[in-house]
């Protein structure tokens, strides 16, 4: 699990010039991103860094799985909630791209930037590979540029980050909100699985 360093996600994203809730996960809110029906029985909120490399390999290897059974099915409300871990300004950049994308792409960005995370990182080209990702998402060259640099959304971004840490007690990525109940780490199949089913029994 890593741990999330606030001051220096600040500190950086003001340098680069990239540009809430209650204990348990707090309501969901239109700021949120989402997949499921909202009036499920169950919702988990995952609260993930772009540049997280736990939260990739949870989206890469027990995402899919999680998603056919849960969310697919009916029995889950899922909610993303943006954290920011170093280096921070590809994970601020990475969430307002998928932004920017759009809701209906949101996922699908957010999914290839997971996949695309290793190689982005060990090239030092963030901003390339981004860029790559969102040319893929119908973005031009001049969106990527203005939503990246975008003041009022980074703004927006580092806010609900703010929020996550002061009132729902987040303090690393990944963390998971099952029906209130928190689990922190990255999470396998079975531990989700037995997640739900105490939340499904009320327990």
């Amino acid at each position: 699990m890593r741990p999330l360093n606030s001051r220096l996600a600040l500190i950086a994203m003001l340098m680069l010039g990239l540009a809430a809730c209650a204990k348990g996960g707090g309501a969901v809110t239109s700021s949120d991103m989402s997949m499921g029906d909202a009036k499920a029985p169950v919702t988990v909120i995952e609260y993930a860094s772009a540049s997280c490399p736990h939260c990739a390999e949870w989206n890469n290897e027990v995402f899919p799985a999680f998603k056919a059974k849960y969310i697919d099915s009916g029995k889950v409300h899922y909610v993303f909630r943006e954290f920011l871990t170093p280096p921070v300004e590809f994970a601020a950049a990475g969430f307002l791209t998928a932004r920017c994308a759009g809701r209906d792409k949101y996922f699908s960005v957010l999914d290839a930037i997971y996949h695309g995370q290793r190689d982005i990182e060990q090239s030092g080209d963030y901003r390339g590979g981004l860029m790559r990702i969102a040319e893929s998402a119908g973005l031009s060259d001049a969106q990527f540029n203005a939503c990246v640099t975008d003041d009022a959304a980074l703004k927006s971004l580092n806010d609900r980050v703010d929020g996550y840490i002061k009132h729902d007690g987040v303090n690393g990525t990944p963390t998971f909100i099952v029906n209130g109940k928190t689990l922190d780490g990255e999470q396998s199949l079975a531990k989700l699985d037995a997640a739900v089913a105490a939340a499904q029994a009320g327990k």
